[in-house]
């Protein structure tokens, strides 16, 4: 039996991606010793400090040697940007004082952070040749997520589409006028989520077992599209009929995304980093 998920859209009059980002999730590691001009705090900020530069530095290098944009001064530009990238903490995976035989005592962090490019430079890269990455499966991951018509009704049935520009992995999660979070990829009798680049995907189709059927409650919807071209972090979902219902807290799901086991590249001498990318579409709902 189809699952029928309470939805009454009408889409706000704004682009298909209404909300769109880049960025890398980068496991780095960092460490100082005290020596005789650091105390235990200073050196502790120090290996934290390290940590977050190398991540930097490892997002800059993975653009330099991943992509091979044929527009020069868009490459030029995007590698910019991460250039001014910001890094912020996802998860602190080990911290501890260690005795080196020639240093003394010493801290080392090993951190999961996100490197996000300059909103600036992006947003300036969006307005000038935005809609060309999407189709560039040269460029950086990027993915949007959009409706199959502008303004829906009671009782009829909502149309998702997704697209990235090179393979990725994909969760959808689907926020109500209630407040309720539901995990519409993957889900129960769809579990594959690997998706080819540069092809429209429809959701639901295929093996998914539910309709997205236009009904109360009504107020504020958006749906949030999450991809990497690693196996994204999980949530704590429990099945509800064709779907999953999502328990993990809402303000924890973009950080639990997040959560991607990083792999190495062995010998290639490639940085080892997950491209992560996010798009949104918002949504409002209406009786008729």
């Amino acid at each position: 039996m189809n699952l029928i998920i309470p939805l009454c859209f009408i889409i706000l009059l704004l682009p298909a991606a209404l909300h769109a980002t880049q960025s890398m999730v980068i496991d780095s590691e960092g460490y100082a010793c005290m020596g005789d001009d650091k105390s235990r705090k200073e050196t502790e900020q120090f290996a934290m400090l390290e940590a977050r530069r190398k991540a930097g530095e490892t997002a800059l290098t993975y653009i330099q040697t991943e992509t091979h944009i044929k527009d020069a001064m868009l490459e030029k530009d995007l590698v910019n940007a991460y250039a001014n990238a910001q890094v912020k903490l996802l998860q602190e995976l080990l911290k501890e004082w260690f005795k080196d035989p020639s240093s003394g005592d010493c801290y080392r962090v090993k951190l999961k952070v996100e490197v996000t490019p300059d909103d600036r430079a992006m947003a300036k890269l969006a307005k000038s040749k935005g809609p060309g990455l999407l189709d560039d499966p040269a460029a950086p991951l990027a993915v949007k997520i959009w409706t199959d018509k502008d303004r829906y009704r009671s009782g009829e049935n909502v149309k998702l589409y997704i697209k990235g520009n090179r393979p990725f992995y994909a969760k959808v999660v689907y926020k109500d006028a209630g407040g309720n979070l539901v995990q519409i990829l993957p889900n129960p009798w769809r579990k594959d989520n690997y998706f080819n680049g540069g092809t429209v995907y429809q959701l639901p189709s295929g093996d998914d077992r539910f309709d997205m059927n236009v009904c109360a409650p009504y107020g504020t919807e958006n749906v949030t599209l999450y991809a990497s071209n690693l196996p994204l972090g999980e949530l704590d979902v429990v099945p509800s009929g064709g779907v999953y219902a999502i328990r993990t807290r809402e303000r924890d799901v973009a950080f639990s995304t997040r959560g991607i086991k990083i792999q190495s590249k062995g010998s290639s001498g490639l940085p080892a980093a997950a491209e992560f990318a996010e798009a949104q579409q918002n949504l409002s709902t209406c009786s008729r």
